[in-house]
């Protein structure tokens, strides 16, 4: 069915409004940019951005789920570069410093979101404690292929790591940050693999390794 001129201009408005949104809140924040500014910048009408959006939260909910989907379209790239676990583990960190690297990198829009809106029962917080659960329920994923221990604690303890490399990374030298932060997730790596019984190991009644 061919889309009619008047709903392909309003698709056409609305990812303008968007696009506008999202530069603008991730570059200088979401509270100090207004409604007029990004209707200024979209080059559309308040009218025009209240047909799309209810107000200001709808418009940042919908920032904070473009930014979801994109990062979970890279997650899922990383994974998929390899069959081995540990390997899609470092490409999911890879991933993360091209981020850190990347011209006009602010750290993480999700951390920065939650910093303006503390309230746990605020939709924009949970919509950032929605995406954070998701990536440490995939890293906590894939790291339970590399080794035998429990795979809850590395991933927090990766989780952890990623936070403090996205915060560094706009303060300090990019690629020292994103350098350390592959080295930790090789220390997670190895101490994962240190966790599994050795090959041909014995295994005793009581199911420890002999």
């Amino acid at each position: 069915m061919s889309r009619s001129p008047e709903s392909g201009r309003a698709s056409e408005a609305r990812a303008r409004l968007l696009s506008t949104a999202m530069r603008l809140f991730y570059a200088e924040g979401i509270h100090s940019v207004g409604i007029d500014r990004v209707t200024a910048e979209a080059e559309v009408t308040r009218a025009t951005l209240y047909r799309h959006f209810a107000g200001k939260e709808e418009l940042v909910l919908a920032y904070l789920d473009q930014a979801d989907q994109g990062i979970r379209g890279q997650v899922a790239t990383a994974q998929a570069s390899s069959q081995a676990a540990a390997d899609r583990v470092r490409a999911v960190g890879r991933s993360i410093t091209e981020g850190i690297r990347s011209p006009g990198f602010r750290g993480c829009a999700f951390l920065n979101a939650v910093a303006e809106y503390p309230d746990p029962t605020h939709p924009v917080h949970q919509a950032v404690l929605v995406h954070r659960q998701w990536f440490l329920n995939t890293v906590t994923d894939e790291l339970a292929g590399v080794g035998d221990a429990p795979a809850g604690p590395a991933a927090r303890h990766l989780v952890m790591l990623r936070d403090g490399a996205m915060a560094a990374g706009c303060l300090f030298d990019p690629k020292m940050v994103s350098e350390t932060f592959l080295l930790g997730i090789e220390g997670i790596l190895q101490a994962r693999a240190d966790s599994a019984p050795t090959p041909g190991a014995a295994i005793s009644g009581t199911g420890m390794v002999r």
